[in-house]
């Protein structure tokens, strides 16, 4: 009986995510979070070859170096993988084109709506278009204007994020999104929770900060330490010291670079009280802080004064893992709980 209790879960469980599977063109719905700096052609490829489906962060890259990275991934694989693509990039039309050319088959846009010029350029080129929604009324844009698939990402992932935690918002946009596939992003570090936002709808998931410390991952090794050392209280969102100089909140973390920015902050309102700052210069010395520190840490190893940006999910990181390790340990988990409550009995 167990045996065949095994065979149902797992056909319950493709079944689950047969949708965004057929959507990516994987074996697995599981798509690999954009990290600047760590999603590169090495843990792209790792994750795509594993069955998931990797994707490029573009990032700041001008387009000479997005078309590079592109073909050497291609090198390394020949499963489906997308690129990010940040709205705010001032060069993004011609990031466009070059998907477009690398006959890359999915366009994630990040960091904001894009618009439908965007969306349309893409899907006339030949890709599918991945959207951020942030909220309901968002996403419903996003379908209007034609995206082909969502992702909702809640506060709980890493790096930046928005104010809502994703228990929440699939709660918001699930039950009323069905036209296109959604997939669900931020905390997710087990199958029990991939198996949950699939039983409520969820086409799949997205998972960075697992990825981010798999033996495929170029971050240095002191930063896959911090990762296995760190809780999931660890990583908290940064904080704004003064309304008038809005902070975008990015979650990693604390350590000694998180305690400066505080005090930071605390010199720069200072010096635009005294007179010594006008308002734009000292919203700019605010934000120019962090400037270097995501590759400080990723790159370098300096963990103590990078950015180490962790969704909450750092706390389930217990050792350094192969990428199809990773993938093969969410299944195993997923199809135990199925299993566990009697799925084909």
């Amino acid at each position: 009986m167990a045996e065949l209790d095994q065979t149902a879960a797992n056909d319950t469980l493709d079944a689950l995510q047969q949708r965004g599977a057929a959507f990516l063109g994987t074996r697995h719905a599981i798509l690999g979070g954009a990290m600047s700096w760590v999603s590169e052609r090495h843990l792209v490829s790792a994750i795509s070859n594993a069955g998931g489906f990797g994707v490029i962060a573009c990032g700041a890259m001008p387009p000479a170096l997005l078309e590079k990275e592109i073909e050497a991934t291609k090198a390394l694989t020949d499963k489906p993988f997308g690129v990010n693509l940040i709205t705010m990039h001032p060069q993004l039309d011609e990031l466009v084109q070059i998907c477009i050319r690398q006959q890359v088959g999915h366009v994630v846009f990040a960091g904001g709506i894009p618009s439908g010029a965007h969306i349309k350029a893409a899907k006339d080129g030949g890709a599918k278009v991945v959207a951020f929604a942030p909220a309901l009324v968002l996403a419903k844009r996003l379908v209007k204007f034609g995206a082909d698939a969502l992702v909702i990402e809640g506060s709980e992932a890493g790096g930046h994020i928005g104010p809502v935690s994703l228990t929440v918002l699939a709660q918001e946009i699930l039950p009323h999104i069905t036209e296109v596939p959604v997939f669900v992003a931020g905390g997710i570090g087990r199958g029990e929770a991939m198996l949950g936002y699939l039983e409520m709808g969820a086409a799949g998931v997205q998972l960075g900060t697992r990825f981010a410390a798999a033996s495929e991952s170029i971050a240095h090794e002191n930063f896959k330490k911090a990762f296995i050392r760190a809780a999931a209280r660890d990583a908290l969102p940064s904080v704004q010291l003064d309304e008038r100089f809005p902070v975008i909140p990015v979650r990693g973390l604390i350590n000694e670079g998180t305690k400066r920015f505080m005090r930071h902050q605390a010199e720069v309102v200072q010096k635009f009280q005294s007179g010594e700052l006008d308002k734009t210069a000292a919203q700019l010395e605010i934000e120019h802080f962090w400037a270097g520190a995501l590759r400080r840490a990723v790159i370098d190893g300096d963990v103590e004064t990078g950015s180490v940006m962790a969704g909450q999910s750092v706390g389930m990181v217990t050792s350094v893992q192969p990428v199809a390790e990773i993938i093969a340990a969410l299944r195993a988990q997923a199809l135990a709980a199925l299993v566990a409550r009697g799925t084909g009995a």
